[in-house]
């Protein structure tokens, strides 16, 4: 990755056109071939940008642009649009180039995979006495997170999600209709588990029997959340 701070210009020409005048500006050069141009502002969104594929070539400014004081010039073009970005720099600041390697990605934290997991060693949050059958149980159309025991009888499955909507609730009520058939594990109810359910999905929820948890992702992991309790 090559980072340059430097005072210039930029234009891009394609499907729009857009220009920024001079000033001093970041210009992130990837290996991939992109460039970002950045300001001390406006978090982590780029002014402009050129995203892969796409190539860099130096060029030699021509008299006028020397004239308006270029020194190097930019010359940014997508491999498959032929759109372009053209930096004039008049002057740069810092010029460093870093050898990253290979990122590893994004690790989340919180996410349903997670949420599902503690969920099952942790099921008294759904309520007292029910012991876990499995998780991801089958179904013909996919497996339903969590498949509870209820001791007085039947089962629960349990939809896990960290922003429940109604698309949860309609993928749970298909699932409450495919395990009910099944007289081993009928009756069966519902639990829509979440660490945020939607007003609309808690009202579906309501209307079809199944019942609505709220998650508390810090709590189950055993950490203070901070947030205010009444007891």
């Amino acid at each position: 990755m090559r980072l340059v701070i430097a005072q210039c210009s930029v234009d891009y020409a394609g499907r729009l056109n857009a220009h920024l005048p001079l000033a001093t500006r970041l210009l992130v050069h990837k290996a991939d071939g992109s460039l970002l141009v950045h300001s001390d502002g406006g978090s982590y969104k780029p002014l402009n940008w050129m995203s892969p594929p796409c190539s860099l070539t130096t060029e030699i400014p021509d008299d006028e642009a020397i004239a308006d004081g270029v020194v190097e010039q930019w010359r940014v073009t997508h491999g498959k649009s032929g759109d372009t970005l053209l930096v004039r720099i008049h002057e740069i600041i810092h010029d460093s180039a870093h050898e990253l390697g290979v990122d590893p990605g994004l690790i989340k934290d919180g996410v349903e995979a997670d949420l599902q997991r503690l969920l099952a060693d942790q099921v008294g949050v759904i309520g007292d006495g029910l012991t876990l059958v499995r998780r991801e149980f089958p179904t013909a159309i996919g497996p339903v997170d969590l498949l509870l025991r209820n001791p007085e009888g039947g089962t629960i499955a349990v939809e896990v999600k960290r922003r429940g909507d109604i698309d949860g609730v309609e993928q749970l009520t298909r699932y409450l209709e495919l395990l009910g058939r099944d007289p081993h594990l009928a009756p069966v109810t519902g639990v829509f588990a979440a660490q945020e359910i939607k007003p609309q999905a808690r009202v579906l929820a309501t209307d079809r029997g199944i019942r609505c948890v709220t998650l508390d992702y810090d709590e189950m992991k055993g950490i203070d959340s901070g947030a205010p309790r009444l007891f």
